[in-house]
């Protein structure tokens, strides 16, 4: 029968290979993001091995954990949307949507525009309404050269997506700046056909430069809680990721 002092020497040596794999394991994924690029790729959306935009191809986002505590990589099922095909564009019906994102935050009301960018309008629409949304983190936050939350990926990840891919690139602004309120769809860097399910809420002004296909499509504005992603904003990110320090779960989209 093992002693008090080997069950306790056993226990820490436990402890130490813990902790040098969780280190590993963060080595990783800095060096993830380093090849990952810039803020030009901020904003990412990723489908099967390509990576998504501005926030290119994430890292894999840590679980909650108290401050300074080392977590573990946390990820969800991947989900399928609309049978993973993309929905048709006039399904938006050139006509404006408004809605509410329920999140564990706060209320976000929404409108979109189904003039300006339909195929994101009738994708965004035709997902909410098969709750594929409900239930999902929004896994970055990006609080330095850009201001934006971005959301949308069942995997938690910043890889994941409907099953499916469609652009072109709809109504970007010609001055590549996204005003405070903007929502936009997350893209891979260089490809305007590569849009899914993920988007990104601007929560300051923000100017992100155009690639080699263009900007990003914006489909919509913030109309109520811009101060709950700004106070999303201001908590910060847990130490080492650009997730936000409060796990921030989408618990319902509702729009008409």
């Amino acid at each position: 029968m093992s002693s008090k002092r080997e069950r306790e020497q056993e226990r820490r040596r436990q402890e130490k290979q813990h902790a040098r794999m969780l280190e590993a394991q963060r080595a990783r994924q800095r060096r993830a993001r380093v090849v990952a690029g810039g803020v030009a790729g901020a904003l990412a959306l990723g489908l099967g091995t390509v990576a998504v935009v501005g926030l290119t191809r994430d890292d894999a986002p840590t679980s909650a954990a108290p401050q300074d505590a080392p977590s573990a990589p946390a990820t969800f099922p991947a989900r399928t949307g609309n049978g993973g095909v993309a929905p048709d564009a006039a399904l938006a019906e050139a006509r404006t949507w408004s809605g509410t994102l329920s999140t564990s935050a706060g209320e976000i009301g929404v409108e979109l525009d189904g003039a300006a960018a339909p195929q994101a309008v009738a994708n965004f629409v035709t997902l909410a309404d098969e709750g594929y949304f409900d239930g999902t983190l929004c896994h970055r936050l990006v609080t330095q050269g850009i201001h934006v939350l971005q959301c949308g990926d069942p995997t938690a990840t910043g890889m994941g997506g409907p099953g499916y891919s469609w652009g072109p690139v709809e109504n970007a602004p010609a001055d590549d700046v996204y005003p405070a309120g903007t929502i936009a769809m997350a893209r891979v860097g260089g490809d305007a056909e590569s849009m899914g399910s993920q988007f990104f809420l601007v929560y300051e002004d923000s100017q992100i430069p155009s690639d080699a296909a263009g900007g990003y499509t914006v489909f919509g504005h913030i109309t109520s809680g811009l101060d709950v992603v700004q106070a999303i904003a201001d908590a910060g990110t847990q130490d080492g990721t650009e997730r936000p320090v409060s796990d921030v779960t989408i618990e319902g989209v509702e729009i008409q």
